[in-house]
């Protein structure tokens, strides 16, 4: 599989995608990885309550012209610009469950689990490597758990406790990985796991909670 060629959703030709990158082309391989991490993950808005099944949601130069994300559309932009340096990426789809400030998650979603939820493999130094651009340092703060930084050598990708010691997160479902952004799986998914907000005869494609 080639983990480097634009796609549809990965449109790194995109001129907003080249000016996320172009301050990166200069810097060495894994100065790359870190520095385009540490921007999506912070520069974007962790937005879990914004639901969409329409294509053009996943497409990474959409995902740039906003402010925020979900995880999956986080992932997506972080993986487009992974790609635009010419740093093998794919897209990792779980499910996962949150344990602290829920309640908003409980009303919104009937349940404290978030399905899919996306993540970024990454190879680097002959290795893939699993990392997470979803939660945003003001966010972090905002919980009491640090943000996740990487190293361009180590997975980076739970956060399973707080600053206190309490459970945060975890990983309950792995769906594994992808070359390219598979919408309808996860169509299914979402109206699998959230059917009053999206029936599985719902023609509705976006929703905002």
């Amino acid at each position: 599989m080639d983990y480097l060629k634009a796609t549809y959703f990965f449109d790194y030709g995109h001129k907003a995608i080249q000016h996320i990158v172009a301050s990166f082309t200069e810097k060495s391989v894994k100065e790359k990885a870190i520095g385009i991490y540490l921007r999506v993950r912070d520069e974007w808005r962790y937005d879990p309550y914004s639901i969409s099944l329409a294509k053009n949601s996943y497409k990474a130069s959409t995902i740039a012209a906003k402010d925020s994300g979900n995880c999956v559309e986080k992932s997506v932009l972080l993986i487009a610009c992974l790609r635009a340096l010419n740093i093998p990426a794919r897209l990792h789809l779980g499910k996962v469950k949150n344990h602290l400030a829920v309640e908003r998650l409980t009303e919104k979603f009937g349940s404290n689990e978030l399905t899919p939820h996306g993540m970024v493999n990454v190879f680097l130094n002959g290795k893939w490597l699993k990392m997470s651009p979803a939660f945003n340092k003001t966010l972090c703060a905002r919980f009491g758990v640090d943000p996740l930084d990487f190293d361009g050598e180590n997975n980076s990708f739970l956060q399973q406790y707080n600053n206190e010691g309490s459970l945060f997160m975890e990983y309950v479902d792995d769906y594994g990985h992808f070359e390219d952004v598979p919408v309808e799986f996860m169509k299914r998914n979402i109206k699998e796991h959230y059917p009053h907000i999206f029936g599985t005869n719902d023609t509705t494609t976006e929703f905002k909670l």
